[in-house]
């Protein structure tokens, strides 16, 4: 009697980022360039990847995949933050938070099973390479690309149905800067348990998982990689994995501090949070661009077709 009693919420209210109240143009300020530098680094990748035949191997096709999955996570959240920091309404409709939550949670945890994918890629272009065209097929690759659109949709679909199928009649302030499973549960007026425990198993399980296989694969590399005699070649095939290897651990820290910590700190989430959605995917640009000469070869290419176009006309 009492949920029909209540009013049902039918929109949010987004507090932002707790105790930054007068410091809104700053912030705007401050996270603007690092939305932007994501959008432009990640277009510069897929743009270099597209245009250069050399960069048509398995390697890059999963990086381009990943250069996609970087500006779209950080689109989930980054432009309604950077609206409200300009002053304009923090009101969220109710199918609007639906959106954002389960594209949020799709679209991290296609990345944690891309980072998994690529790790195998490495496992295999290092271990087996002599099979390593046979085993990375375009078929092949394509269905590890499929999978994790998946598999991402399955995990953020039963996250999204525990949180949306809880009652929401009283309160409607999120005390966070978007619909996120931490900061809507407090709101339900209802018993949240289940849905609390079966997010942290899950979050929890997929990634685990996924760090236990890189792990794996890694280990075998590292193995692979002392077995070459020449100090030129280990260099090379290390090269080929530092970067991966930075760009997990700037992606696992994140999801280990906001989602698995027994007691969450509110703040420390927060903090964290506009790192994984602004500063990580910006980061993913840089680390695979600055290491990797192929890549920079091909955008001096782009650029030096793009400067000399004007003068061609």
């Amino acid at each position: 009697m009492e949920k029909k009693n209540c009013s049902v919420v039918t929109e949010f209210i987004l507090l932002g980022i707790p105790h930054t109240k007068g410091l809104e143009t700053m912030l705007f300020v401050l996270f603007l360039p690092f939305y932007a530098c994501t959008l432009l680094g990640n277009v510069s990748i897929l743009m270099a990847i597209l245009s250069s035949t050399r960069l048509h191997t398995p390697m890059y096709f999963f990086l381009g995949n990943l250069s996609v999955f970087d500006m779209s996570f950080s689109s989930v959240t980054c432009p309604k933050m950077l609206l409200y920091l300009m002053g304009l309404s923090p009101l969220i409709s109710y199918k609007s938070c639906v959106s954002q939550l389960f594209f949020f949670h799709f679209l991290g945890s296609i990345e944690c099973f891309l980072y998994t994918v690529m790790a195998y890629d490495r496992f295999t272009a290092i271990c087996y390479p002599l099979q390593y065209t046979v085993i990375m097929s375009p078929r092949i690759c394509g269905a590890l690309a499929a999978g994790t659109w998946l598999l991402g949709c399955i995990h953020s679909s039963i996250l999204t149905f525990l949180t949306f199928t809880l009652p929401y009649c009283g309160p409607n302030e999120v005390n966070h800067f978007f619909c996120d499973i931490p900061a809507l549960l407090p709101l339900a007026c209802a018993d949240t348990s289940l849905a609390q425990r079966v997010s942290f198993t899950n979050v929890g399980l997929v990634s685990l998982l996924c760090f236990l296989l890189i792990l794996l694969s890694y280990t075998r590399i590292t193995i692979s990689i002392l077995h070459i005699h020449s100090t030129e070649g280990r260099r090379r095939a290390f090269s080929t994995c530092s970067a991966h290897l930075i760009a997990i651990l700037c992606a696992y820290g994140p999801i280990i501090t906001v989602y698995l910590q027994p007691t969450p700190n509110p703040m420390l989430g927060t903090v964290v949070q506009i790192l994984m959605n602004l500063v990580g995917p910006m980061l993913n640009p840089l680390i695979y661009t600055l290491r990797n000469k192929e890549v920079k070869t091909a955008l001096k290419i782009i650029l030096h077709r793009t400067s000399h176009d004007p003068e061609s006309q």
